[in-house]
């Protein structure tokens, strides 16, 4: 495994971003483990998250398209996080755009939230973590409304590696359905694969346990 998997997968503990027990994903499932991006809350970590990011969207994609999209709210600040850690990292200037929940009738108008999507821009998608593949029903619509764009891809932290609304991976069925590429920063086994029965900060995260229960969770909604 990569060095910068491995950093990210402790970044994530230390800001308590990945937790173990007892959850339940937006999709309604009951889950061993959680990712919240929203526990990112320092500009330090958002600047870190950014370069994570970056360096996933440069290998997966290149640096050859225009506008990186995130969905409300939480892909607001992920955007800006990672078009700021790709213009420091790679000297690529990146557009950023997110939409917003409601229309906006005065001043800015419309729904979408800095920069606009033009005619033959070339789009990739940032989320946190796609479970089912649900949000991105509800982001292609906005993002294709704005004109004649051509959508690279999707990028998230976590492939959570479970199935969509068939039998395969969310993420293998939105490349398919969509006909786009999808990548993240780490999926789940790669998380397992170093956390599992070994310590971190004094404690081991995974253990026998814990893993039991991720097991059992794959088995029911794991995907082929």
């Amino acid at each position: 495994m990569e060095a910068y998997k491995k950093e990210f997968i402790e970044f994530m503990i230390d800001c308590n971003v990945l937790k173990f027990g007892d959850f339940v994903t937006k999709s309604g499932r009951k889950t061993p483990f959680f990712v919240n991006t929203g526990f990112y809350r320092t500009g330090d970590q958002l600047r870190k998250l950014g370069q994570y990011y970056a360096k996933a969207i440069e290998r997966s994609f290149g640096l050859d398209f225009d506008v990186l999209f995130g969905p409300a709210y939480k892909g607001i600040p992920l955007t800006v996080s990672t078009t700021m850690a790709i213009s420091e990292a790679y000297g690529r200037d990146i557009k950023y755009c997110s939409n917003r929940k409601e229309v906006k009738d005065h001043g800015d108008k419309g729904i979408l939230l800095g920069s606009p999507i033009a005619d033959g821009d070339k789009v990739v998608i940032i989320e946190d973590v796609t479970t089912a593949g649900t949000s991105i029903q509800e982001t292609l619509p906005i993002i294709k409304a704005q004109g004649d764009v051509q959508v690279l891809g999707l990028v998230v932290s976590v492939d959570r590696m479970e199935r969509g609304q068939g039998t395969k991976g969310a993420l293998q069925e939105i490349a398919e359905t969509y006909g786009m590429q999808t990548t993240a920063i780490v999926t789940m086994a790669e998380v397992v694969e170093h956390l599992y029965n070994k310590e971190y900060n004094g404690k081991v995260v995974i253990d026998d346990t814990i893993k039991k229960a991720i097991d059992a969770y794959y088995e029911q909604y794991g995907a082929n």
